[in-house]
């Protein structure tokens, strides 16, 4: 999955989740989409670079980071509680989807 694809299969996803808003709170070029007024999942590009940021349970982000190199700790984000994805060919639609869900609920639980 390319750049334009992880965006574009984000915030797809993100927008077919229950009450999820699509805001703008950092500018135009960031999708940033929140439930209960609390952000799940957040698009940017650094360094010409496109990746989401979405929560996840500290356990959880650990073991991610060890078996998938395009998952990182959260850019400009608690790197304890977010993670973020950066395009790659081993990316599949089902684990982002799985990965953005999460996020979501875990925000919804909270």
């Amino acid at each position: 999955m390319n750049g334009d694809q992880l965006h574009q299969k984000a915030i797809e996803i993100a927008s077919n989740l229950p009450f999820s808003q699509k805001t703008h709170p950092f500018g135009p070029e960031y999708e940033v989409f929140k439930i209960l007024e609390k952000i799940f999942i957040l698009t940017t590009e650094v360094a010409g670079v496109k990746m989401i940021n979405v929560k996840c349970d500290p356990y959880k982000s650990q073991e991610y980071q060890e078996l998938y190199s395009f998952i990182i700790p959260g850019y400009h984000m608690n790197k304890k509680h977010w993670i973020s994805i950066t395009p790659h060919r081993n990316l599949t639609s089902d684990l982002l989807q799985d990965l953005i869900h999460d996020s979501y609920d875990l925000v919804v639980k909270k």
